[in-house]
């Protein structure tokens, strides 16, 4: 509001300046008159603050654009052009969590309760009296909206410290996920384009977000877009939004995830699934940082991030023509592979009871610990869908306080594992068994879960293992012979590597020292 007749009140009420080794707060002043801007930078700058003035709504908005946003913003209701109730519905629009504290010459009714619903911090007529009380006010307003900054910032910083314990904790510290957390901070503070690979379930959106967290961008938005779940004509309206009356059913103008995501990160989940026509687009997208809603001739200018992840083999895919060679190389700027976890199972132990802690305290239950029975389980089981199926069994045993149901589901899932190799050709099935990974366990088959061990004569030797008979036996029997036969070609084959030294053979085998004594037993091999 314009006041050319303004005069400052009396300085008596002058506060002392502000004493921090911290930067000085900044304070944007928005106000068409120049008298009332001048007096109000004075006023600051005795206490402490860094001032900045603009004349108009539209300056602070665009300043805001290229310069660090201000801590406080004092606005004048009353402005030509963009007035002060516009320009606070801008700021809380583009940044929810500015403190905007309203000037005004006049007490209004209606314009206060305008302003507070917005979102206005305070409301404060202009200081022209002499006692300097509008002063007082006005230096109060300020401090509690610094406070509730201050505030807002501790809060922010304890949950992104309570994330990243919890992105730890999921993480593990296998040498694998170590390499990946060093690549992550090293790209993180760029906009590079990254790929992330990995089987479904080992916690690429995970390693996405701690991308997004880590960079610039980390107060913008992250967006997640699951190419999978669309099909192809929803998708690239999902990506790009759509005019109303686009196609059938457009009723309304909306906005794509390109456009939430400007000046964040966009995560395309399954990039793999993409049609190639819409791999087109997306291409152009990131070649000119532009793009088209659907029915729609104007162009879109963003600015984003693209963290692209998938399960699928996309080299195959690019020789049958399914996959773009062009995006392929655009979006493959920086690769990170996700380690499946039977790749590492020493963090099986760390993630149960992380789940553990984490759903007793969400679905108020006792934190009671996974049985000693259990765990070993969990250490020979291959987990097949990763640590979301381990999350999900931890959940089931927390929810439910039995683990019954998930003992019988690991041994339904290793019966299955086992009558599959069995139908394998044998060559094929032994020559697996014999290339048992480190940390995979003994063909994956623990002993004592599945079914139970042969019995020993009483003085200590085992009874031989006898085949099924041809055309005879049950399906679960021949799962068994066929796993123990593929555990005896593996543990004899590895004893003779290490010239029978038991504990580098449970080591190269990914298991413990006691379960290979076990096994060597069970399956009586004997040193020849």
């Amino acid at each position: 509001m314009t006041n050319d007749s303004y005069s400052p009140p009396s300085e008596s009420t002058g506060g002392k300046p502000l004493k921090s080794s911290m930067k000085n707060p900044y304070i944007a002043i928005v106000d068409d008159d120049s008298s009332f801007s001048s007096y109000l930078r004075t006023f600051l700058s005795l206490r402490g603050y860094e001032a900045r003035c603009y004349t108009r709504g539209d300056e602070l908005l665009a300043s805001m654009k290229q310069t660090e946003a201000p801590d406080v913003v004092l606005l004048d209701v009353m402005m030509p052009g963009l007035d002060g109730l516009a320009t606070l519905r801008a700021l809380k629009a583009s940044r929810p969590e500015a403190q905007v504290i309203m000037l005004s010459g006049r007490n209004q009714a209606s314009t206060i309760v305008e302003a507070v619903r917005l979102g206005a911090a305070d409301y404060v007529v202009k200081p022209d009296d002499p006692e300097g009380l509008g002063e007082i006010a006005l230096d109060v307003a300020i401090k509690n909206a610094i406070e509730k900054n201050r505030l807002v910032s501790e809060l922010v910083e304890l949950r992104q410290q309570l994330i990243d314990d919890e992105d730890r904790a999921v993480w593990g510290n296998s040498e694998k996920m170590r390499g990946i957390a060093t690549v992550i901070e090293q790209v993180s503070d760029s906009d590079v384009t990254v790929l992330i690979r990995g089987e479904s379930g080992v916690g690429k959106e995970l390693v996405a977000r701690a991308i997004h967290q880590r960079s610039t961008r980390r107060n913008r938005p992250f967006v997640k877009v699951n190419c999978a779940a669309l099909p192809a004509e929803l998708l690239e309206s999902e990506l790009f939004g759509h005019e109303r009356g686009a196609f059938t059913g457009a009723a309304n103008t909306r906005i794509g995830k390109f456009e939430q995501a400007d000046t964040g990160t966009l995560m395309l989940d399954e990039i793999g699934e993409m049609k190639p026509a819409l791999q087109a687009k997306l291409l152009h997208v990131l070649q000119d940082a532009e793009f088209t809603k659907l029915g729609s001739n104007k162009r879109i200018q963003v600015d984003v991030r693209i963290v692209a992840a998938t399960n699928s083999d996309l080299e195959k895919m690019m020789l049958s023509g399914d996959f773009r060679e062009d995006l392929y190389y655009r979006l493959k700027v920086i690769e990170l592979t996700v380690p499946a976890l039977r790749e590492r199972p020493d963090e099986v132990p760390t993630l149960t009871d992380f789940f553990v802690a984490r759903y007793s305290r969400k679905y108020n239950r006792p934190l009671k610990p996974i049985s000693e029975e259990l765990r070993q389980m969990f250490l020979l089981y291959d987990w097949p869908g990763n640590i979301r199926e381990l999350e999900n069994m931890v959940k089931r045993i927390v929810i439910l306080q039995d683990e019954y149901l998930v003992i019988r589901e690991i041994q339904r899932n290793m019966q299955r594992h086992a009558a599959v190799q069995a139908a394998a050709p044998a060559p094929m099935a032994v020559a697996a068994a014999a290339a048992v990974p480190v940390g995979a366990g003994v063909s994956g088959f623990p002993s004592g879960y599945g079914s139970a061990p042969p019995e020993a004569d009483d003085d200590g030797r085992e009874e031989a293992v006898d085949a099924p008979e041809e055309g005879g036996g049950s399906l679960a029997s021949v799962a068994k012979a066929a796993a123990m036969k593929a555990e005896r070609v593996a543990i004899e084959q590895t004893l003779r590597q290490v010239h029978w030294n038991r504990r580098k053979a449970a080591q190269n085998l990914g298991v413990s020292y006691k379960t290979l004594l076990n096994k060597i037993k069970e399956c009586g091999i004997s040193r020849a």
